[in-house]
């Protein structure tokens, strides 16, 4: 995987669970993929700065399609093993900062995940 579609990865992540926010008759659902969609950005923008402070231009960000699922739970699932998947692929593991920022992106998904699961 290349830090583009890493990148785009996280475009997608805003704009389906920002749709599913506008679908669900669950308030709970509703505030946890607020809290998702308001905070994946400003993380990715961190990232993808700070990988190219470090590495140069990324270029064009690959803007992805969703496949097709119901489910924004597994999506989201889905998503978080890719990025445990290509983490290492992305940038070293023994770049800290860049691995620190994909640490906060993973948080960010592991407590969703939690409150789509156990608060909704």
């Amino acid at each position: 995987m290349k830090v583009a579609d890493f990148v785009g990865m996280f475009f997608l992540a805003r704009d389906v669970t920002h749709s599913v926010h506008l679908n669900t008759r669950s308030y709970s659902k509703h505030k946890a993929l607020q809290k998702f969609y308001e905070n994946i950005i400003d993380l990715t923008d961190n990232f993808a700065e700070a990988y190219q402070g470090r590495n140069g231009m990324i270029g064009a960000i690959t803007l992805q399609s969703s496949k097709k699922t119901a489910n924004v739970t597994e999506f989201l699932e889905d998503q978080l093993e890719d990025i445990e998947k290509y983490r290492y692929d992305i940038c070293d593991k023994t770049d800290s900062a860049l691995q620190n920022l994909i640490d906060e992106i993973i948080t960010l998904y592991l407590s969703t995940l939690y409150r789509l699961k156990f608060l909704s």
